[in-house]
């Protein structure tokens, strides 16, 4: 099997209202990794993204930006176990 990194992402700024779930659940699951998804009551976005590290990798490199209509301040990540799980959705 090969290698898995599993992370946990948190999103701060404009990130709820511009599409931002939809986007990156179709980039995640165009890249075929697995995890969710969802806005926080705080006015974030959180996700966990489990696959190949260069995918994971890409992934995150997109959040830093988002859709058109979203304006990133920042991303936090912490790294997690992998868990093995599959698909991706939104929460």
């Amino acid at each position: 099997m090969s290698e898995l990194r599993r992370v946990r992402a948190v999103v701060r700024g404009r990130v709820q209202g511009v599409g931002f779930r939809a986007s990156a659940q179709a980039r995640a699951r165009s890249l075929g990794l697995a995890g969710w998804v969802r806005n926080t009551l705080d006015g974030q976005l959180e996700a966990e993204l489990e696959g190949p590290p260069d995918r994971v990798d890409s992934l995150l490199r997109w959040l830093e930006q988002g859709p058109r209509g979203a304006r990133v301040e920042g991303v936090s990540v912490e790294r997690l176990e992998p868990t093995g799980g599959r698909g991706f959705s939104v929460r």
